[in-house]
């Protein structure tokens, strides 16, 4: 049996009751599988029994009071899997569906999409099944600050950076960031996301949505096509999703549908990104209010978006939205290309429809890397006590995409699998880890 499969099963048997952490690491080791066993250096030193285990996993509980003065507890994770080239880098996720295996599974897939930033950043995620939904500004501080209390002992900007992701944005950052300044005594670039009045970066709101559009286009440029005049499909109506939509719709792209855990509405003369900003943003509302907006466009309860023709489709709601019969509607319905903007938003059945078809592939740990490129950034200026403009940050991350781009493209030729953008991310993310690991011994 080869050493990539050997350790694949041993990591699935250690890990019982965890399908998301089993669903990672099949996708990345069994791509790695010639490029690994070909190196026996990798066996010797024992780096993917390293590797597959996290550095260390903490779990601990979150008590708060709500509203009505009674106490609620909730849990609460930070995994920290490697940090052979930099303090562990991942973000905090607060939603019900949080859980051990989800952290790991978040967690196993940084280490290689931080890896291919060129940034030194290690990989790490977090989070609580606490859900901000429906909660008061009040409750939310009060969980936030419970939260820090436990966390701030294990995080350091020199150790690990926690950033936001679902449920976590500029609000809860800083609730975060304000019990840690006062339990610590300490100002320090130790969360990113940050608002821009207190070390916060331009750009980091919009990275991961723009990140992804980039080298999308990178992607379609290199094949001969671009956005200008393209139909585009974006699932979610989050921070990513409206901020692809943006950057989508200036180069020349038409978005028509977007959605979230609801139902999805479609516009076809064309997403009016105004319009969901101020749902989503300020109302805190659900995408079905776009038809107070605009009447003519239309809504559907309980429906994604997959089935809408398009030619390019960005998936930026969670992992999992898109199935292997919603790859063979997009393909059956012209769709050519597609990025991801979540976390592996299409199942394994997904990406083996979409490499099967030959279409355009951009996999998360590349395509939505622009997020944590974007943090990487804010924490150099931290430590630099500086800002940089907005046009700054702005060309540092579509510079640092086109390099992911290329690295990718260039691992997926030299493993005699052109064109297959997941095996290029996965090559060319583990192997800088897994050379820094071996350069530092039994670490």
């Amino acid at each position: 049996m080869s050493y990539t499969k050997k350790i694949l099963e041993q990591a699935i048997a250690k890990n019982p009751h965890e399908p998301e952490f089993h669903q990672v690491m099949t996708e990345i080791l069994s791509t790695l599988q010639p490029f690994v066993d070909s190196r026996p250096e990798y066996e010797k030193a024992g780096i993917l029994e390293r590797l597959t285990e996290p550095e260390r996993v903490i779990m601990f509980r979150i008590p708060w009071v709500d509203d009505a003065g009674k106490m609620q507890v909730n849990k609460g994770y930070r995994v920290q899997f490697n940090s052979a080239i930099g303090p562990y880098k991942g973000g905090l996720r607060f939603h019900p569906s949080v859980c051990l295996s989800i952290v790991k599974f978040l967690g196993f897939e940084q280490i290689f999409k931080n890896s291919l930033t060129g940034q030194p950043i290690g990989g790490g995620k977090g989070g609580s099944d606490f859900d901000p939904k429906g909660k008061s500004e009040r409750e939310v501080m009060a969980f936030c600050q419970s939260f820090m209390t436990e966390l701030f002992r294990h995080i350091g900007a020199n150790t690990d950076v926690p950033a936001g992701d679902i449920g976590v944005g500029g609000r809860e950052i800083g609730f975060m960031y304000g019990q840690y300044r006062r339990l610590t005594n300490n100002i320090e670039g130790v969360l990113t996301g940050k608002g821009l009045a207190y070390g916060g970066s331009f750009v980091r709101a919009e990275a991961t949505g723009y990140g992804l559009v980039y080298l999308v286009d990178e992607m379609l440029r290199h094949n001969g096509e671009s956005f200008e005049g393209k139909t585009v499909i974006v699932s979610g109506s989050g921070n990513v999703a409206i901020s692809a939509t943006e950057k989508v719709q200036q180069l020349g792209g038409n978005v028509v549908a977007m959605s979230d855990s609801n139902g999805r509405i479609y516009d076809a003369d064309g997403i009016d990104l105004d319009a969901v900003k101020e749902i989503k943003e300020v109302n805190r509302g659900r995408i079905s209010d776009y038809k107070n907006y605009r009447p003519n466009a239309e809504y559907t309860e309980g429906k994604n978006v997959w089935d809408i023709k398009c030619d390019i489709a960005l998936p930026c709601a969670t992992q999992n939205e898109l199935s292997g019969e919603d790859a063979k509607t997009l393909i059956r319905n012209g769709c050519f290309a597609v990025g991801e903007g979540a976390n592996m938003p299409a199942t394994l059945e997904a990406v083996e429809v979409f490499l099967k078809s030959k279409m355009m592939f951009a996999p998360g740990k590349a395509a939505n890397a622009g997020g944590v490129a974007t943090s990487s950034l804010e924490m150099s200026q931290n430590f630099m006590r500086t800002s940089w403009t907005f046009e700054k940050v702005d060309r540092k991350l579509k510079g640092i995409m086109a390099d992911i781009y290329n690295n990718i493209a260039t691992a997926a030729k030299e493993a005699d699998c052109e064109g297959n953008f997941i095996v290029g991310a996965n090559i060319a993310g583990f192997k800088k880890v897994a050379d820094a690991m071996l350069q530092q011994g039994t670490v």
